[in-house]
């Protein structure tokens, strides 16, 4: 991954990398006009621009959806999969195994994620695959004409659907409780904090769960919608004032944060996410905390949005196998086949 620099510096039009912001530019979208799912992608194309990423070390995923019609319109430099439905990440861990110095970007939505997908959804969590998992999660299936998704909440009433009977599947908290190292919601209506967000994600070593509210303007943005812009906009409750600090120095602070605290996480690389304290003193590093405001936020029908978990100390996937630094998928015959002596040795011991 090429090293993020700060944009003091750098011209007017182009960042450290020499790129424009048109360079992180994909196609014009398809999508309805107003969808929240253009305005994650906009954020997706500031966040690497300032971040100076060179595209093509960075290769995108996605499913079924339209969500996953998303990388279409960001990184048209970078690599691309467009996956069956539910199964973005299996395909995503072997493309990370298969080039290790990759970083993965995969869009999926909550079809795609929290019902088909779930299975695989719960394991490239547990394992802990080094990409940025953005769910653009609208509450309903736009492609096929608005049917409620898993994370519907009870009592929505569509109208071609009825009312829906069964309670919701909280993202964030399947990706907790599937040992995710970071964990995020946000609100496409809240673009700084989405891109602000996007940033640290994309720093973090490991997997990075981002559940991303993002109104679906055809089919489900009735004012008394969990998914719509209007209630959005009127029970978001941050959680932190978050801004991403390009690398320096890593500073960790100890103590338990008092109320208007300024607590700074570092990354791996050393990047650094600052959290300012608003109330309760927030511990980003606490699962049992965790699950606590989100368990609160639901029985106050809140949406809870900033970083919500965050552990750097567990090795990303790949790192923790023997791997050459040559990308597996550039290893040639020569290297990969062993020496005469190597095989001989082996029948020997065999027969």
């Amino acid at each position: 991954m090429t090293e993020t620099l700060p944009m003091a510096g750098a011209t007017a039009n182009v960042n450290f990398a020499g790129l424009s912001k048109n360079d992180y530019r994909g196609a014009p979208s398809t999508l309805c006009q107003g969808c929240g799912h253009n305005s994650i992608s906009n954020q997706i194309v500031t966040a690497l621009y300032e971040m100076n990423v060179v595209p093509e070390d960075v290769v995108k995923f996605s499913g079924i959806g339209c969500s996953s019609k998303s990388p279409t319109y960001f990184l048209n430099r970078s690599f691309g999969f467009n996956s069956l439905h539910g199964r973005m990440p299996s395909i995503a861990t072997g493309a990370l195994f298969a080039d290790h110095r990759l970083k993965g970007i995969g869009v999926s939505g909550d079809g795609d994620s929290a019902s088909i997908g779930m299975g695989q959804f719960k394991h490239v969590m547990r394992r802990n695959v080094n990409m940025v998992y953005i769910v653009e999660n609208n509450g309903v299936y736009g492609l096929t004409k608005g049917q409620f998704s898993a994370t519907a909440e009870k009592g929505l009433s569509l109208k071609k659907q009825g009312e829906n009977p069964y309670m919701p599947i909280d993202i964030c908290m399947e990706a907790l409780v599937s040992n995710a190292t970071f964990v995020a919601r946000s609100f496409a209506g809240n673009p700084k904090q989405v891109k602000e967000l996007i940033k640290a994600a994309l720093a973090h070593d490991g997997i990075a769960l981002l559940d991303i509210i993002s109104p679906c303007v055809t089919f489900n943005n009735q004012v008394n919608a969990f998914h719509s812009y209007a209630w959005g906009k009127d029970h978001e409750e941050p959680l932190q004032e978050i801004s991403y600090i390009a690398p320096r120095s890593e500073i960790m602070l100890e103590r338990e944060m008092a109320e208007g605290e300024v607590r700074e996480v570092a990354m791996h690389d050393g990047s650094t996410v600052i959290l300012k304290n608003l109330e309760k003193g927030y511990d980003t590093s606490s699962r049992i905390e965790a699950l606590r405001v989100m368990e609160e936020a639901q029985s106050n029908k809140w949406m809870l949005t900033g970083l919500l978990y965050l552990d750097t100390s567990k090795p990303n996937l790949t790192s923790q196998y023997n791997l050459v630094d040559t990308p597996l998928n550039r290893l040639t015959e020569a290297d990969l086949r062993p020496e005469r002596s190597a095989i001989d040795k082996v029948n020997a011991l065999m027969f």
